[in-house]
């Protein structure tokens, strides 16, 4: 079973694999308690200090669920280095104009035409709690040897790194 690790280097291999991953899978809870998930791109930031940020339109159901509920998970994934990350957390709408210019990248323009002081623009700020992360070989040659191995053996070879990792310690 894998156990939960609460040191730096463990924080820092969760911002390793996520931090080039533009974009995110965030789920949410409705008001009937279903699970709801979409994409999120998310900002890009040049260190990570346990807090991930999204624009969104702060009269969306995403922003309206989550001021029911903050609870939130983000599904990260790199099929093609055979990378996967899933971070919880809680997530709040924030409305600071000075923040939104701070984060701010052209492409938003789309779904923000009037920039990041548009009256629909704000922000999802997500305190990391905790991450779980799969980092497996990715090479075709791994592979093929694993594929063997397992036929010969009869037995899966080694998957890869999988770690918990705790962002903040229980009170």
């Amino acid at each position: 079973m894998t156990q939960t690790r609460t040191d730096q280097e463990a924080r820092d291999k969760v911002w390793e694999l996520i931090r080039d991953i533009e974009v995110a899978t965030m789920v949410t809870l409705d008001a009937d308690g279903h699970m709801r998930g979409r994409p999120m791109r998310a900002v890009a930031l040049k260190e990570f200090d346990g807090t991930l940020w999204f624009f969104t339109a702060a009269g969306s159901p995403k922003a309206a669920e989550i001021r029911q509920d903050e609870r939130v998970l983000l599904a990260y994934a790199e099929p093609s280095d055979q990378n996967y990350v899933s971070v919880s957390g809680t997530a709040q709408v924030v409305r600071d104009v000075a923040q939104q210019k701070a984060m701010w990248s052209e492409p938003l323009r789309t779904w923000f035409p009037g920039g990041p002081e548009d009256p629909s623009a704000a922000l999802l700020k997500v305190e990391v709690e905790g991450a779980e992360y799969w980092d497996a070989p990715s090479s075709t040659l791994l592979h093929a040897y694993g594929y063997v191995k397992a036929r010969i053996t009869g037995e899966p070879p080694k998957a890869g790194e999988n770690d918990k990792v705790a962002f903040k310690r229980p009170a």
